[in-house]
């Protein structure tokens, strides 16, 4: 399940300025930072940072210094390095793709899932941002809503969907984790897979593990597949899970032949 929102109370949640900001509900700072500063502007200057220098370079200070300006200006836009963290997550996202009214549940949801993995291979220091909450900004909520958009016509009740927007993005999100892990490595090459099979096949005894050295000696590990293929490998099957819950909600199926409890 995602996390659940009371509607009961009529009192808004207080909103971090730099969050209203991105939602245009928050005019520019009246004093303070020099003409043609603003929320955008830092933001972007952070993307650069991070896809140049690591996540690890970005910090309020370097971000002022590649803006030309001073550390503190930041501050009338951005209160802390978290809020700016989270504001970096949304543009490098950016919107998902579009939906088509005629496009079935799976077409929808592949596009939206390697939209989202390509994304997060472009700017892989996305997935090393820490996950502070579930998310509020535009771009991001909007990516929820494709996901649930697309869902609409299925008969999934309502916290199926969102244990299927998790389950989706979840998956997404680990496997560009994984990638990215790898490609820091250097392990993505056919030299970096065979040293490590021959590796294996000298620590392991055939007969304490048959199943490895079946996989060795089928030449599994004697070449790197690339990313692509065991992404959309498991794509497939997360999406078969997904059908077959559907399947169960369809009138004359298994689970709706099943006696309801009565009250």
């Amino acid at each position: 399940m995602l996390y659940t929102v009371s509607v009961e109370s009529q009192e808004e949640p207080p909103i971090p300025a730099s969050l209203a900001a991105a939602w245009g509900r928050r005019e520019r700072p009246s004093r303070g930072p020099k003409p043609g500063l603003s929320l955008e502007r830092i933001v972007e200057a952070a993307v650069r940072v991070a896809s140049g220098e690591g996540l690890a370079a970005v910090s309020m200070a370097r971000v002022a210094q590649e803006l030309g300006t001073s550390t503190m200006s930041l501050y009338r836009y951005v209160a802390a390095k978290d809020e700016l963290l989270m504001l970096m997550v949304d543009a490098a996202l950016g919107p998902p793709p579009p939906t088509a009214p005629e496009e079935g549940w799976r077409d929808a949801l592949s596009r939206w899932a390697w939209s989202q993995h390509e994304r997060m291979r472009r700017h892989p220091w996305v997935v090393r941002v820490p996950i502070s909450g579930p998310p509020t900004t535009p771009n991001q909520l909007a990516w929820m809503e494709s996901v649930l958009w697309s869902l609409r016509g299925t008969g999934l009740a309502e916290d199926e969907k969102a244990s299927v927007l998790l389950l989706l993005s979840g998956y997404v999100r680990n496997e560009a984790t994984l990638t990215a892990e790898l490609m820091a490595a250097g392990f993505i090459s056919d030299e970096a897979m065979m040293t490590y099979s021959r590796l294996i096949a000298t620590l392991t005894d055939p007969e304490r593990f048959p199943a490895l050295h079946a996989l060795l000696e089928a030449g599994v590990f004697d070449r790197a597949d690339p990313p692509e293929k065991e992404f959309g490998f498991g794509l497939q099957r997360v999406f078969d899970g997904i059908e077959a819950l559907i399947s169960s909600h369809a009138p004359g199926s298994e689970a709706d032949r099943r006696p309801r409890p009565t009250s």
